[in-house]
């Protein structure tokens, strides 16, 4: 099977063409600046270049029909006619309470993910720009929907509930969801294979660390708490967005500062993190730079993320009443040595020892402890495009036309 997995923000489409049995990427590239002017598409193929396509693009459909046109090329394109693809998986961020699972898309399936809307405001719109957009040019085929927040329905009530009146949570659903589930699922089972054992019997604490950031507890195979919340808004200090913080100073911006509620969320969202911390950026590559440089916010900044990141492990580690093994993901998690060794300093009374020789090699999967340390750490790839396909194809295998 040709597989076509998406990911829609609001004015991009992210998306990769992969064979389920080889497990093979064909193609894979990203659109940009869908509705906004000076649209581009960079796609790439199986022959390893880069092909770069300009021109006005006003919404998804045509954003796909572009990308099509691309897969299809005679020169540079993978696959004769799009009738080739046999399925398409579809991530989308929030499924709230309804949805523990990938599920195949029918209208109902849709009006679900409508009713999300106000939990992910900024992802489900544009996920289901996407998936209209696929089945409109392709209405025969069949459209998986890939959760983000799915993985983490296994959370108990004692670590999802927050301190409000319980009729807020029947009300509205205010409740912990967590995100980054496709991933942190993966590198889960990836670190079960890695290590030889079974992910039954392991406890997990997994650090997805990126621009946006968030920590796993995986027990046993299913998570059991995560830091993200009702929102990725909550829990880690990331590249802009502010993690945790007393409730109360939100109104006490609105007051001193005379914003609004959504002008407060906006602040939280998009100008804190470790970019309000250091007043340089919110790319650790450069706060890195900056701090070697001296700068003394730049070195506060990762010092507070590695922090946050670090107690959570050792909280999760409480939770699930032991710990096996630490796992770094994500563009952050799997790259950067400096914050992975900054991490890692204050977890050696629980026998997780780093060795900075192996922390320095770069080479996908890898262990980064010292030999016979009692609590392994991993540096894993996380690949959430080949999740989705594999659950894409696992809920298609059934269907008579494929």
């Amino acid at each position: 099977m040709k597989i076509f997995v998406l990911n829609c923000g609001s004015s991009s489409i992210k998306y990769q063409l992969i064979d389920s049995v080889t497990k093979k990427v064909l193609s894979k590239g990203v659109l940009e600046r869908i509705g906004a002017g000076g649209s581009f598409l960079k796609h790439y193929s199986i022959y390893d270049y880069a092909i770069e396509i300009k021109r006005p693009v006003a919404n998804h459909t045509e954003g796909i029909k572009m990308v099509f046109e691309a897969l299809t090329n005679k020169d540079y394109g993978v696959i004769k006619d799009v009738t080739e693809i046999s399925a398409f998986g579809h991530r989308v961020v929030h499924g709230g309470e309804k949805f523990h699972e990938p599920v195949l898309i029918n209208e109902a399936v849709i009006e679900d993910i409508k009713k999300c809307i106000p939990m992910a405001p900024l992802h489900n719109p544009a996920n289901l720009a996407g998936i209209k957009a696929c089945m409109t040019l392709m209405p025969n085929a069949p459209h998986v929907a890939v959760f983000d927040t799915a993985f983490h329905q296994t959370i108990p009530a004692k670590a999802y509930l927050y301190g409000l009146p319980y009729e807020l949570y029947i009300k509205y659903g205010l409740r912990k969801y967590g995100f980054h589930g496709i991933s942190h699922q993966y590198v889960s089972e990836m670190a079960a294979k890695y290590l030889g054992r079974e992910l039954a019997e392991l406890r997990l604490v997994t650090c997805h660390l990126g621009n946006g950031a968030s920590v796993a507890a995986v027990k046993h195979g299913k998570s059991i708490d995560t830091s993200m919340g009702f929102t990725p808004l909550e829990g880690l200090v990331m590249g802009t967005r502010c993690g945790e913080v007393d409730p109360a100073i939100i109104p006490f911006l609105m007051d001193k500062e005379d914003m609004t509620g959504k002008q407060v969320y906006q602040y939280l969202n998009n100008k804190s993190g470790v970019l309000g911390i250091s007043g340089l950026s919110s790319d650790f590559r450069d706060l890195e730079k900056a701090s070697g440089n001296g700068d003394e916010r730049a070195s506060l900044a990762m010092d507070i993320f590695a922090y946050r990141v670090s107690k959570y492990i050792g909280a999760y580690a409480v939770a699930m009443g032991g710990l096996d093994a630490v796992i770094f993901t994500a563009g952050l998690g799997e790259n950067s040595p400096v914050i992975r060794e900054k991490i890692c300093e204050g977890l050696g009374f629980m026998g997780a020892c780093l060795d900075k020789g192996k922390d320095a090699v770069r080479d996908g999967i890898r262990e980064i402890s010292t030999d016979g340390c009692l609590v392994k750490l991993l540096v894993i790839p996380t690949n959430e495009e080949l999740v989705i396909a594999n659950e894409t194809e696992r809920i298609c295998k059934n269907i008579v036309f494929l």
